[in-house]
């Protein structure tokens, strides 16, 4: 890992030679942020190794792009960027997948036929049931009953005052600052913020938690959780780049 001062030295170089043994230096040093980011999204439908190949491009376009002398780290600058470009690819894979016709309509007749069944008997039927009853194989209703379409990371779900963004409200399985361990400055702006800042940080970024789950541990709303973390965000943001 080098320092970020080195970075800096290193992109200044690049962006006067575009010497492409200096572009893939930096890429190679700042990759695990592009890894971090990825692995933030696995299990949402999408193949890790898929997501680390949008998160890989996104950071060699935004290592050629990069100026080091606007003022800011370069893995402050690259996150939210990197971050963007996958909420994208999921709106546009979610738009994309196409289900095979008949698994498509089999699916919402499983679907009606079990919600019948259990209305009638109080029970779930079984597969075999369900195969005799529709008339198809036991591999396909089981087909049926284990797809789930994707889910776009841009849907809104019912907030406490208004819709909120999906990827807001769920839960974060990783450290989110677990990109910037090498830089002590964060630690120290964390340690500035209030009690209940430095509180929602553990639990939102830290322990993975979703917003809603914050506000029940809190006893305050989601809403609230939601302002509180971009006050928080633009307040590290603010005094990481002065």
């Amino acid at each position: 890992m080098i320092s970020n001062e080195r970075a800096a030295e290193l992109f200044r170089q690049y962006r006067a030679t575009h010497d492409i043994k200096i572009r893939n230096k930096l890429v190679e040093n700042y990759m695990y942020v592009a890894e971090i980011i990825a692995k933030k999204f696995v299990g949402r439908g999408v193949e890790y190794d898929d997501l680390l190949q949008v998160a890989s491009e996104a950071l060699i376009a935004g290592v050629e792009k990069f100026d080091p002398d606007m003022g800011n780290l370069f893995t402050t600058f690259i996150t939210p960027t990197i971050t963007g470009i996958i909420r994208n690819y999921f709106r546009d894979y979610s738009r994309s997948v196409r289900v095979p016709r008949k698994l498509y309509s089999l699916t919402a007749k499983v679907k009606t036929t079990i919600n019948e069944y259990y209305k009638q008997h109080g029970v779930k039927p079984t597969v075999k049931q369900l195969a005799a009853e529709l008339g198809e194989s036991e591999e396909d209703i089981l087909e049926a009953m284990e797809y789930k379409s994707p889910v776009s990371l841009d849907s809104t779900v019912k907030g406490e005052d208004s819709d909120v963004p999906l990827y807001e409200v769920i839960a974060d399985d990783r450290n989110s600052f677990d990109a910037f361990d090498d830089s002590e400055s964060l630690k120290t702006e964390i340690a500035k913020l209030s009690p209940t800042e430095q509180r929602v940080v553990d639990l939102r970024f830290v322990k993975g938690k979703s917003q809603a789950e914050v506000g029940k541990i809190l006893g305050v709303s989601q809403m609230f959780v939601s302002r509180a973390e971009r006050k928080i965000v633009d307040k590290l943001r603010e005094a990481l780049v002065k």
